[in-house]
């Protein structure tokens, strides 16, 4: 168990709000992600305590989004959807017009900035907000399930009080609301690896999004090709985020941990396990040359429910630093229930990798690594390295202590 002062954001009046049934996003998972975590006896006791969301205001919510825009997402949910808020993405196949559209956002809204307070004033070290996670919302448009952006207004809030804030999404889809917004900033710097644009929603987040004016650099996409696996996603990160943290210095990561990456999701195309999860988690933890003040774990995509609540009921013990498997168990020797399902343990089994597999995602990964590498590191003074090569790169003109 470490010393860390661990927080989940939650509050029982969001469990009335939910999207249509035939919608694949699903409220309930942040719920049965605390009712897990608290069967296993690891929420509740010392450092590691629940603190209540509440609902963002309107005024924070016109921090980051438009007054218009508020006006036509409530309208809307009150049964009027106007030709202006259909211009602004209301009513689409990937956003549907349902009355807690607005009531649901602003909940998760509430409990990024919740979170955010809680590192800023020192009352936790690492804060779970799994009610958010909407990355594709701007400041006037919804787009895939998101209506309000949680995590940008969170990057927002915690930029105000003078924090640098690295904002990294793991999720499969592209964070373009998040790039959107901060495209032409550089206290936040944005990195997304996700499933490609070739194949996946948004259709974008190609390497040469780099970012514009001030923030050209500074917003870092890393596409991944359709099938890749624990051992590709993990050489992607290493040959990119590592090194990008170690430049950038940031005061607080958000992290947002969408679990639409896992093998058996029903609308991507990645084939991750959740011990990535663990292995990128305890990176970031690891972070050198100084410790981090602060780490908001936000949730996201994740359209298999029960895989998604077990990887973060294991990125929250994780975080916890604590290892005992058998503690978490539904007994040693689980069973593998089809193709990805998997009951015994919050850790998935390994996935074998074929020779086919390999030959479809490497060449290409790789190709787009070099593109990656040259077209950003030069802007935090990296020096890209060689194709082929995994180890972080070395920074120019710095010595080790710069490094991730």
């Amino acid at each position: 168990m470490s010393d860390r002062k661990l927080a989940f954001v939650y509050s029982p009046e969001i469990e009335g709000l939910s999207y249509p049934p035939d919608c694949p996003f699903k409220t309930q998972r942040a719920g049965l992600t605390r009712q897990k975590l608290i069967s296993f006896g690891l929420l509740g006791g010392e450092g590691c305590v629940e603190v209540p969301a509440r609902r963002a205001t309107r005024a924070e919510l016109q921090a980051l989004h438009s007054t218009r825009y508020l006006d036509e997402l409530e309208r809307a949910a009150g049964g009027d959807l106007t030709v202006e808020g259909f211009k602004m993405g209301l009513g689409g196949p990937d956003t549907p017009v349902f009355k807690d559209m607005f009531e649901y956002g602003a909940w998760a809204c509430g409990g990024a900035l919740t979170a955010a307070n809680l590192l800023l004033t020192g009352k936790a070290d690492i804060a779970f907000n799994l009610l958010g996670g909407f990355h594709h919302a701007t400041a006037e448009r919804a787009a895939g399930f998101c209506y309000l952006n949680d995590v940008a207004l969170a990057c927002q809030r915690l930029t105000a009080a003078g924090k640098r804030v690295a904002y990294l999404d793991v999720d499969a889809h592209h964070g373009d609301g998040v790039q959107e917004i901060f495209s032409r900033r550089r206290d936040v710097l944005t990195i997304s690896l996700h499933e490609s644009g070739k194949t996946l929603f948004p259709w974008g987040g190609y390497e040469n999004e780099i970012g514009e004016d001030a923030g050209l650099g500074y917003n870092v996409n890393v596409p991944l090709p359709a099938g890749t696996y624990d051992e590709a996603f993990l050489l992607a990160f290493e040959r990119v985020v590592p090194p990008l943290l170690g430049a950038f210095e940031p005061d607080v990561i958000v992290l947002e941990l969408g679990l639409d990456t896992l093998a058996g999701d029903p609308l991507t195309h990645l084939h991750l396990t959740n011990n990535v999860v663990v292995d990128v988690l305890k990176r970031l933890l690891d972070f050198q040359p100084r410790k981090l003040s602060g780490l908001l774990v936000s949730g996201g995509g994740g359209y298999h429910v029960p895989n998604t609540v077990r990887g973060w009921a294991l990125a929250w013990r994780t975080c916890l630093g604590t290892e005992d498997e058998d503690a978490c168990s539904l007994g040693l020797g689980g069973v593998m229930l089809g193709s990805s399902e998997w009951a015994g343990g919050l850790r998935d089994r390994e996935l074998p990798v074929t020779a086919e597999q390999r030959a479809a995602v490497e060449p290409e990964l790789r190709a787009t690594l070099d593109r990656v590498t040259r077209k950003v590191f030069r802007h935090h003074g990296l020096a890209p390295q060689p194709a082929g090569c995994c180890a972080a790169p070395t920074r120019v003109g710095a010595d080790k202590a710069g490094q991730f």
